[in-house]
């Protein structure tokens, strides 16, 4: 799961949409049309499924995890 985020066209920035979906099934949604208010420029942003992308936050986290354990020495129990 991601965030579905399109990009603002004043400042070039991604902004996330409030919308919540999984890559492969986003991909396959029909066209459809959505407003979201941008943070960046202070106004609202018309856009097109065909526009927007989904970041997933969860897979990042989960590698910079995976990583810094492998980092960590063992902690002993005294």
């Amino acid at each position: 799961m991601g965030i579905v985020m399109v990009k603002c066209p004043k400042t070039g920035r991604a902004i996330p949409t409030g919308l919540e979906a999984d890559r492969s099934n986003f991909q396959c949604v029909p066209v459809f049309f959505s407003r979201v208010f941008c943070p960046m420029c202070q106004t609202h942003h018309e856009w097109f499924a065909k526009d927007a992308w989904v970041r997933e936050f969860g897979r990042q986290i989960r590698a910079a995890r995976r990583s810094v354990d492998k980092a960590a020495p063992a902690s002993k129990l005294a």
